[in-house]
Order: C-alpha cells, then sequence, then structure tokens
C-alpha cells in the first residue's frame, strides 16, 4: 500500500505546502550547520551544501540531500549525518512550527554528478562528429 500510495504522490505533484515545508527545514539545517550547532567532528570540517529537502504529503518524512563541497568524503558525512539524526531532527523542529516534528533520512545529492556525466557526454568527439554532420546537411 505504501509504495502505491507514494506512486500517486509522485505522478500528482509536489503541493506548495510541501515545497514551502521543505525549504523552512533546508534552512533550519543549514542554519545549523553554520552555527555548529552539532558537535561532530566530521560535520565540522567538511563545508556541506544542503540543495534540496522533499517532504511527503503528510509532512512527516523528510528527506534531506546534502553534498560535501567537493563531493569528498561522502560516505563519512552521510555517516555523520546519520549518527546524529535525532539531534538534527530535534534542532530542525525547534526552528521550525509544526504540528510533528518530521522524520529525517540523508541522501547524497547526485545531481552534480549527473550534470557533469552529461556534460563529459556532450563534449565527446561522437557528439561533435554528428553535430559537424548536422551543420554540414544544412
Amino acid at each position: 500500500m505504501s509504495r502505491q500510495r507514494n506512486r500517486h504522490v509522485q505522478t500528482v505533484g509536489v503541493s506548495q505546502r510541501q515545497l514551502r515545508v521543505g525549504e523552512l527545514v533546508r534552512h533550519a539545517l543549514a542554519d545549523v550547520l553554520t552555527r555548529g550547532d552539532v558537535r561532530d567532528p566530521v560535520l565540522a570540517s567538511h563545508m556541506i551544501t544542503v540543495p534540496e529537502v522533499r517532504m511527503t504529503a503528510d509532512l512527516r518524512l523528510a528527506t534531506i540531500y546534502v553534498m560535501p563541497l567537493g563531493g569528498r568524503d561522502a560516505k563519512p558525512v552521510l555517516d555523520a549525518f546519520d549518527r546524529n539524526k535525532r539531534e538534527l531532527r530535534a534542532e530542525i523542529a525547534r526552528r521550525v512550527n509544526l504540528k510533528f516534528a518530521p522524520e529525517i533520512r540523508f541522501r547524497l545529492d547526485e545531481r552534480f554528478d549527473e550534470a557533469e556525466r552529461i556534460d563529459r557526454l556532450l563534449r565527446s568527439p561522437e557528439v561533435a562528429r554528428d553535430l559537424r554532420k548536422e551543420v554540414d546537411d544544412e
């Protein structure tokens, strides 16, 4: 049932409320990281970007996408977030006024890797050759 409901949420789209709460959670987490409110040596030693937070329709689960600067040490950073999940959830709940504090889970933001892969593909000799052929045909 959960899988079916999740599919329905994805096809319907994301509500303005989900987007707004996701942004509030994102800003709250960024503030926590910037101020160093969580005392973890791994989190303290890395610059971490929080590009997106996706909320479920009932606002009870926040999937937080993170990326350490340069993509270095991604696994240790994710492990540090998981170790400090309770404390981070409490800090987010304190900063964001919601009826329930959302459960949080952390995922590595892979959009940067995907964009780099596409860029490499577009710069490949095969694509350049195909583009020259199209120009010559016109």
